[in-house]
């Protein structure tokens, strides 16, 4: 299988254990991160335990960027993919609504909304030539009865995630593409437990990682237009 995994640049990051997960199991990563240096670390690290991994810089909110991308990946790795994972985007609190800054919620939809649907509407034809599947990254703040106070930008973008998920899996049905939303809550990454401390309960990347591998794999054929919770274990 051939994969793109965006999002993947900082070490301890939840990118970096699902690109060393689907690796693992034999596919080829393509690794995308807007940060040149970190991406081809991080290609390089899993190139150097034996796996297929590549690093491909590149500024996912700008569509001239994403479509030089897929061109570049179709020239170098043929005009097939298996599976895209959006894992690009980022959280931030954007405070009470009446004194939110809309800058804030421009970045927040440009880094999470914008950067999903730029990179899926690049790679789509690729996708529909492989009957691939697509794996979004939406958030449990999107749940019924969540807590959003206070992120009312975050929680926007990643609403729209889902509804940009749900559009995709309607139209993949004519094209044999599935597309899916994991919605976890807060992950045990490097930055948030800096942030969140340790005692935080959290989801482990790993589990985010075994989620992204099963909806990405055959046995998970019949399933497209759904949101996965992931929840921290007590």
């Amino acid at each position: 299988m051939i994969t793109v995994i965006t999002g993947v640049g900082a070490r301890g990051q939840v990118g970096e254990a699902v690109a060393a997960a689907l690796a693992a199991r034999g596919d080829t990563v393509l690794l995308v991160s807007r940060d040149a240096d970190e991406v081809v670390a991080r290609a390089g690290e899993l190139a150097a335990t034996g796996r297929r991994a590549f690093g491909y810089p590149c500024d996912l909110a700008n569509v001239d960027d994403v479509q030089g991308l897929a061109q570049r990946i179709a020239i170098e790795h043929g005009d097939q993919l298996d599976a895209l994972v959006n894992l690009a985007g980022g959280w931030g609190a954007s405070g009470p609504l009446a004194d939110s800054d809309p800058r804030e919620l421009d970045r927040l939809m440009r880094i999470n909304l914008t950067t999903a649907y730029l990179t899926t509407r690049a790679f789509l034809p690729m996708l529909a030539r492989a009957r691939g599947s697509i794996v979004f990254f939406a958030s449990e703040s999107v749940l019924e009865g969540a807590r959003t106070s206070g992120s009312v930008g975050y929680a926007a973008a990643k609403a729209g995630v889902v509804a940009l998920m749900r559009s995709v899996a309607d139209e993949g049905r004519e094209l044999g593409v599935r597309a899916n939303a994991l919605a976890p809550g807060s992950i045990r990454t490097a930055t948030n437990e800096a942030s969140m401390g340790a005692k935080t309960r959290y989801v482990e990347r790993d589990e985010v990682a075994s989620a992204v591998a099963f909806l990405t794999s055959p046995a998970a054929s019949a399933i497209s237009s759904q949101i996965i919770r992931l929840r921290a274990l007590p």
